[in-house]
């Protein structure tokens, strides 16, 4: 019921909270010194009781802000104004930086993202398990441009203009930054998109594109996503435009992704191992190439599996650890929780010869008690799970009588809370490091080992 205005006082009654502390508007510019950076590299400054995250900004420095959004006590905002620069900042080298929401440290030299991320996962460690690895490993890195071999362009038809629009999402906010070029990818998606905008607005329904997807592997491909089926004039577009750059044209409505020429296949390399592993445009792959083989050669090292061990392989994918592994164990089991993975894995399994990896289905967010494939027991285990981590898996890990376990991280956060479970089984932390998967982000990947204690 609403409360009324009192007719003998002439005052209102407070809502039930008492007063509200009036919001901070969105676009206002705000004056504030950063002391540190946040976990997403953004960075955090206090006012008035308020937590500022400010992207672009970093520790020690003095800046003008906007407001993008507030709630409660927090508030985010965007770089404006560099008042007092701190000594680490450079000028960022692409020139959509200040609006694409793509990358968010290109502002930080490549040696203090490094540093930044190895102290992110030294204080997750460290707050969340109590630990630290008894060894630190040096950061595994590649270049720092050049390096996506994959990526997402948003597409939007704007119907009061009558115009296509084609790009990058812009930070906190689903506008479309037009953008032609972008330093972070391989060079052959640089070339295909500098030409994709013209070829995209160049069709007679632009209406019908949903989004569309650049990858470069065994070769190069576009994927288009659609809402409306294609014009058979506007597929001709298409088909000529992907000819001309060497790429392969997929496409996808309804259904799954598929090659416009049927007999057309899609790859990646795994070269010191001598595997070519198949892979269609929604799978899963790591996006750096270059790291992703520094990955695979760490976690062997690490590992260590020896020529008459059984090895478990969890959420194995559609192979990237599974198949190298089989290549020094005697035996590999792959574990993965969609089956249409499974059956892929097991077929790039076939496929490259390998015939001593066996693949199951499994739900992976459940205990692994009970899996017949578990019953025998493993010498070592590598997990390489999603940002949800592996709780349930390794809350029993200790029954498969593993000597040693490597776990490959995309989330600090949840590997300490699984290392933590870890330790309390009788697990040591020997070493961890920072895998760099995406140079100028602050996105963190990791990699621990784990043995039996003494």
């Amino acid at each position: 019921m609403s409360r009324k205005k009192s007719n003998s006082s002439g005052l209102r009654f407070q809502p039930a909270g008492g007063d509200r502390t009036p919001q901070v508007p969105v676009g206002k510019k705000q004056r504030l010194d950063i002391e540190r950076l946040a976990g997403d590299g953004r960075g955090i400054a206090f006012v008035e009781g308020r937590t500022w995250f400010v992207s672009g900004a970093l520790a020690g420095e003095a800046v003008e802000a906007r407001v993008l959004n507030a709630r409660g006590k927090i508030v985010e905002a965007r770089l404006e104004r560099v008042l007092q620069a701190s000594p680490e900042r450079r000028e960022a080298p692409c020139r959509h930086y200040a609006r694409c929401g793509g990358c968010n440290l290109q502002h930080l030299p490549h040696e203090g993202q490094l540093a930044l991320k190895q102290r992110l996962l030294a204080e997750q460690l460290q707050r969340v398990a109590g630990v630290q690895p008894e060894e630190w490993a040096a950061p595994l890195a590649g270049p720092e441009f050049g390096y996506r071999r994959r990526a997402r362009i948003a597409v939007r038809w704007d119907v009061k203009a009558r115009e296509l629009h084609v790009g990058f999402r812009a930070e906190a906010s689903q506008d479309i930054i037009a953008i032609d070029e972008c330093p972070v990818l391989v060079q052959p998606l640089q070339t295909i998109l500098r030409h994709l905008p013209t070829v995209l607005r160049s069709l007679s329904r632009p209406q019908a594109l949903g989004h569309v997807e650049l990858f470069s592997g065994t070769a190069e491909a576009v994927l288009v996503r659609h809402v409306a089926p294609l014009a058979d004039d506007d597929l001709a577009r298409l088909q000529a435009f992907c000819e001309q750059s060497g790429a392969q044209l997929w496409l996808q409505g309804e259904g799954e992704p598929a090659p416009h020429d049927g007999a057309a296949t899609l790859g990646f390399d795994l070269a010191p191992w001598g595997l070519e592993l198949a892979w269609r445009p929604g799978d899963f792959v790591q996006v750096n190439a270059q790291v992703n083989t520094l990955m695979i050669q760490q976690a062997l090292a690490w590992l260590a599996p020896q020529p008459d061990e059984r090895v478990l392989d969890l959420f194995c994918g559609l192979g990237n650890f599974a198949l190298p592994l089989a290549r020094q164990a005697r035996e590999v089991v792959a574990v993965e929780g969609v089956q249409a993975m499974v059956d892929r894995a097991a077929a790039n399994a076939a496929s490259n010869n390998v015939h001593n990896a066996r693949f199951f289905q499994a739900d992976l967010s459940q205990s692994l008690a009970g899996a017949e494939w578990a019953a025998e027991g493993f010498s070592a285990v590598l997990l390489d799970p999603p940002r949800d981590g592996a709780y349930e898996v390794v809350q029993s890990i200790a029954r498969l009588k593993a000597k040693r376990l490597v776990y490959v991280s995309c989330n600090p956060a949840t590997l300490a809370r699984d290392a933590q479970v870890l330790v309390g089984q009788g697990y040591r932390l020997k070493r961890a490091g920072i895998l760099d998967m995406f140079p100028q982000t602050a996105h963190v990947e990791a990699m621990a080992l784990f043995e039996v204690g003494q």
